[in-house]
């Protein structure tokens, strides 16, 4: 009998060592390599993206200077995936289930209180089902379009800041995983998986009265300068923000008054000659590229529809609905192409465009959403202001490329441009498009000026007054339209409206042209995928330059 109850015990053990103990649900890529298996959970800092295959233990940082510009990056080792870890916390849940309710939780410490926690967003790229080991950057000079990046600005914006004084502080980056079975419920948090800590070093640098002051305008601007009066103080107390890295990444703002250059100033490392990357602000150019080769002919209205110059049968998802769309439609994007890349599950996002090698056909190939009404609803739409340059590309003669050098940019004076291209090595008129600040300018002054220049007729007025009209309305967003692939909206400054028309890209880049106003003003910046890339510019426009010339 004490045999048997010995075996009993003995059986019951193991019972319940096999069954509490729970199996990953996938199989990892393991741990494959030295560096890996010497430090697994941690969370290692490196200078910049150093390969993991080239990746040292003398390459680990312990102290970093946090500076306005640098490459802090991470590369945590773990034993584990984080689906597996995951599943110890909801076994519940398949691995596809599991991916979609959980994945990191980030805790960031400064000097051992802790600053902010977050769970990073279930679609954050990292190969969960597989991946050991990773590595994301926190700050990058390149303005790659990182979630971890967003995650280390918001670990700043909510309290980082304001701790990180001058001095040294020692960051601890913690890392568990979680899983929130239910929009209703808490978050189920597990143990420490990874942790790390860095020395970090912050010298803020004095500013100088010279990064204050305002800048003397050169000779040779194309413009004539202006004399006007307004408020220096304004001014240079906006230099002094830019300056503190309050508003960031701006790189120029130049400011035409009565059509004369009345501040010309350069932030950043750039200067007079520096060619800014202003993204989409070239989809622009499309619109005033439409407008000439409609008035020399090559293209009879902006009411052709894209069966006048596609065949469209011979592409995916044939409709009716996709012959009827107008060029018009494309102008103010509010065409019923099943593309939007406010939507990353879009079928038409510019994400899913780039990778193609034919931008034109993915965006014919694209099916029509059911809900559309061409012309009715504002979508923006990247792949269809491709279709416009294609469109124009065919129709002008030797190209678009020479056509809008010697129909735009010659009358104009403009030399110091470069364009982007696409795939089939077609200017790419969505977007990429640089020039210097001064050029820019002059673009914006055009607009001003109803399409005049030095005395010539370059832009229909009648097209600048069709594309400085509130074609439609952007959906969620209070008193703002759009024309011909330009933006509209109104500031306020005491009291009083100021409506504009205006060109804007990634990064907070823009050319606005003032109805009321005798004002084109340019910004450029490169804040590249930054969440507070247009947002610093509006503060700027309404709290400081517009205050300060309109006085």
């Amino acid at each position: 009998m004490k045999h048997i109850t010995i075996l009993i015990l003995i059986s019951n053990f193991i019972c319940f060592f096999s069954f509490g103990q729970i199996k990953d649900i996938v199989q990892t890529d393991g741990i494959k390599n030295q560096i890996h298996k010497d430090n697994i959970g941690k969370v290692t800092f490196m200078n910049g993206n150093i390969p993991l295959e080239q990746y040292k233990e003398s390459d680990f940082l312990t102290t970093f200077e946090l500076k306005q510009e640098s490459n802090l990056n991470i590369r945590v080792f773990m034993d584990n995936s984080i689906t597996n870890y995951m599943h110890r916390l909801a076994p519940e849940l398949t691995a596809d289930e599991l991916n979609l309710k959980g994945n990191y939780q980030f805790s960031f410490f400064l000097d051992n209180n802790l600053i902010y926690k977050e769970n990073i967003h279930h679609g954050c790229g990292l190969r969960k089902s597989t991946t050991t080991t990773f590595r994301v950057p926190f700050t990058d000079t390149a303005g790659g379009d990182w979630w971890s990046i967003y995650l280390f600005d918001r670990f700043k914006n909510n309290g980082g800041d304001k701790a990180l004084t001058n001095g040294t502080h020692k960051l601890t980056v913690e890392l568990r995983p979680y899983v929130k079975l239910n929009e209703n419920s808490e978050a189920i948090v597990g143990d420490l998986i990874a942790s790390g800590k860095l020395d970090l070093i912050i010298n803020t640098p004095e500013i100088t009265a010279k990064q204050i002051e305002i800048q003397p305008i050169g000779t040779n601007s194309g413009f004539e300068i202006s004399y006007s009066e307004y408020d220096k103080k304004k001014i240079e107390e906006l230099n002094k923000s830019i300056a503190e890295n309050s508003f960031k990444a701006i790189t120029s703002i130049v400011v035409i008054k009565d059509g004369e250059l009345l501040l010309e100033e350069y932030f950043n490392n750039a200067d007079r000659n520096t060619l800014h990357d202003t993204r989409s602000v070239g989809k622009s150019f499309t619109s005033a590229l439409m407008g000439i080769a409609i008035k020399d002919g090559y293209i009879k209205s902006e009411n052709q529809t894209l069966n006048s110059f596609y065949d469209l049968t011979k592409f995916s998802n044939y409709s009716s609905k996709k012959d009827n769309v107008k060029l018009k439609d494309l102008l103010t994007m509010s065409s019923a192409f099943d593309g939007s890349d406010q939507n990353s599950d879009s079928p038409g996002n510019e994400d899913n465009m780039y990778p193609t090698e034919n931008w034109v056909k993915f965006a014919l190939d694209l099916p029509m959403d059911s809900i559309k009404s061409n012309g009715k609803q504002w979508d923006y739409f990247t792949a269809g202001v491709v279709l416009l340059g294609d469109i124009l590309n065919k129709s002008v003669p030797n190209g678009l490329e020479e056509y809008a050098d010697k129909k735009l940019f010659k009358p104009l004076n403009i030399d110091k441009y470069q364009w982007q291209y696409t795939p089939q090595k077609v200017v790419n008129t969505a977007g990429g498009l640089q020039m210097t600040s001064l050029e820019f300018a002059k673009i914006g002054q055009l607009y001003k000026n109803n399409g005049r220049w030095k005395g010539q007729q370059i832009l229909p007025a009648e097209w600048v007054n069709k594309t400085f009209t509130r074609q439609i309305q952007i959906p969620e967003r209070v008193n703002e339209f759009y024309g011909y692939l330009f933006w509209n909206k109104t500031y306020t400054v005491n009291g009083k409206d100021y409506e504009t028309f205006y060109c804007a890209g990634n990064g907070g880049s823009k050319i606005f042209i003032f109805k009321d106003l005798p004002l084109t003003i340019v910004i450029t910046a490169k804040a590249f995928n930054r969440p507070y890339g247009h947002p610093q510019v509006d503060k700027m426009m309404e709290e400081y330059i517009l205050p300060a010339i309109i006085k």
